[in-house]
């Protein structure tokens, strides 16, 4: 696999596409930042890791809302492995006028586009998701 990141969005859009509560996908160090900053901004219901003896599982459960819509609307990946994008602090990027979140991977960790701006670092745009 060439693109973990882009790998890691398609499991998850194809899961609510699919109605489904729950989604497996293979662990790593930066899957499980992104997945925090899901939670922490409300657009998962909880995850778990899981110890398969090999690198491990994220088990994400999606949230939706009443009408059964899933609250994730759009995930798109930004930065490819073709073509990296990077920012400044000064020109990050908002998702869908700041109602959504931009992730980055910056020199002090995988962070939003809102603490990004606050600690005034930039870096590598790795997703938006609203």
């Amino acid at each position: 696999m060439s693109d973990p990141v882009a790998d890691y969005l398609a499991r998850i859009r194809n899961a609510q596409q699919a109605g489904h509560r729950r989604v497996d996908i293979p662990a790593s160090k930066l899957k499980r930042a992104i997945t925090k900053i899901l939670l922490d901004k409300g657009y998962i219901q909880r995850y778990i890791n899981i110890d398969d003896g090999k690198q491990g599982l994220l088990r994400i459960f999606l949230k939706y809302d009443a009408y059964g819509q899933p609250v994730i609307k759009n995930m798109k990946r930004k930065s490819k492995p073709g073509l990296r994008l990077y920012t400044d602090a000064d020109s990050i990027p908002r998702a869908l006028n700041g109602l959504g979140v931009v992730i980055l991977s910056t020199s002090r960790g995988v962070m939003t586009d809102k603490e990004a701006r606050k600690l005034h670092v930039g870096g590598e745009i790795l997703c938006s998701v609203y």
